[in-house]
């Protein structure tokens, strides 16, 4: 076991800071692409993707998908030429190859991932920013001749770092690291963990905007709130489990050889098909969540999106489109809980669906993630928003974590590990002497 107080050596928290800088500026860059494609490609006098989409004809809805899908198909064909001994999934990385990652191919895919995600992708956009995070760190931990331990918790630190960068959630993204990705909330990490996220976050407000990514009213305090989150936890941990079990499968079936470049150009052919009745199936799903915040879709449509929604961003990793996962589940959160609000609303006319679909998106977040603590730090930064709602979406959080982890303790981040590796990696949760 190594040491992280004063004693760890000023290279290792020079390579934190570095880390936190080159990560932070990464975030920023790739942000600003995918908004350029985005802007480019679905031009429109609205200022989010669903609004451009909206007045966009049908043929443009068909055209820019299938756009997306010879990008993604050449893209892949390219990026697996490229040699790497290790894996590019960061959580695979981090605890079978010591965090230690192929650069050009990891940071090819991240360009990648953002540009076809910017055309309409239905996968998160943080995949990117996490890659450029962890590829940094790895990259100084060679010049620095880390250990394998500090390699390990530096990788994790710069992915997290990448995730509060693009969203401006610092101490959600040093909880994501250490929670999620190394998987062990010891204190002795929690410096470097903070202060990558903080430098890293500082440094892309230079070039982001520094404000909630959701706006919300306050919500009421009553009884009902607190009945809602028993109501919902149970049932977001089930569906959480259905989601990882799902998103496994498709990863585990993704194409191969030349099926890498038919498949993702028939499954967003599709999706563009799809999205010119329902354009809300295009993007991250952070329209819809901000939506359903908003109590601003009515029951039938919230029914139908959260069916397809979730299968949209199924097929879409399965065809090998590459992309993040965070936002997506939050959106699928976001829709359940927003469904089960009205539905109940019609009983308890004191329960709000605005507060249910915060509540949902907390909730299966944090059980599909299996990061409790750091999904509802997550949802308080990304709201901005302290009190008016942490009772209900802690306790859903919690009883919807605690079903999903009865019946499969996979995250949608570690889903593709065997068994035999899961039981690896629980013996690695802590180094040798601890």
């Amino acid at each position: 076991m190594f040491e992280l107080g004063p004693h760890a050596g000023w290279r290792f928290w020079l390579g934190i800071v570095l880390t936190g800088i080159g990560t932070g500026a990464s975030a920023a860059a790739l942000t600003l692409i995918l908004q350029a494609v985005q802007h480019f490609v679905w031009p429109g006098t609205g200022a989010t993707l669903l609004d451009a989409a909206d007045q966009a004809t049908s043929l443009r809805h068909i055209l820019v998908l299938l756009g997306a899908g010879l990008a993604t198909g050449a893209g892949q064909l390219i990026l697996v030429r490229l040699t790497a001994g290790n894996s590019i999934d960061i959580t695979e990385a981090i605890w079978f190859s010591a965090g230690r990652l192929p650069a050009l191919r990891t940071l090819g895919s991240a360009v990648l991932s953002v540009v076809v995600v910017g055309m309409g992708a239905s996968l998160g956009r943080e995949g990117a920013p996490k890659q450029a995070g962890a590829v940094i760190a790895n990259a100084l931990s060679d010049k620095a001749h880390f250990s394998d331990e500090q390699r390990r918790l530096l990788v994790a630190c710069g992915a997290g770092a990448g995730m509060a960068a693009a969203y401006g959630v610092p101490l959600g993204g040093a909880l994501f690291a250490l929670e999620v990705l190394r998987g062990m909330l010891a204190l002795r990490l929690v410096l470097p963990a903070l202060l990558t996220s903080v430098v890293a976050t500082a440094t892309s407000w230079l070039a982001l905007p520094n404000s909630p990514t959701y706006v919300l009213s306050r919500f009421d305090e009553s009884a009902a709130n607190l009945a809602l989150a028993v109501l919902i936890g149970p049932i977001a941990g089930l569906v959480s489990v259905v989601f990882v079990r799902v998103i496994a499968l498709a990863d585990r079936y993704r194409p191969k050889h030349r099926r890498r470049l038919v498949a993702p150009i028939l499954v967003l052919g599709l999706l563009g098909l799809a999205s010119i009745p329902f354009p809300q199936l295009l993007g991250n799903g952070k329209d819809i969540a901000q939506l359903a915040f908003a109590d601003q879709m009515p029951i039938a449509l919230l029914l139908v999106l959260l069916l397809l929604k979730p299968v949209a961003t199924v097929l879409c990793l399965g065809s090998g489109v590459p992309g993040g996962l965070f936002t997506p589940s939050l959106a699928l959160g976001a829709l359940l809980g927003a469904v089960f609000g009205h539905a109940f609303s019609w009983l308890w006319p004191e329960m709000q669906p605005a507060l249910a679909a915060v509540v949902g998106a907390g909730a299966v977040l944090a059980a599909t993630t299996q990061g409790p603590i750091s999904a509802v730090v997550l949802i308080m930064e990304l709201t901005g928003q302290d009190r008016s709602f942490i009772a209900p979406l802690l306790l859903a959080v919690v009883i919807a974590t605690l079903v999903s982890r009865m019946i499969e303790p996979r995250s949608i981040y570690d889903a593709r590990l065997t068994d035999e590796q899961i039981e690896q990696r629980q013996r690695l949760r802590e180094p040798p002497g601890r």
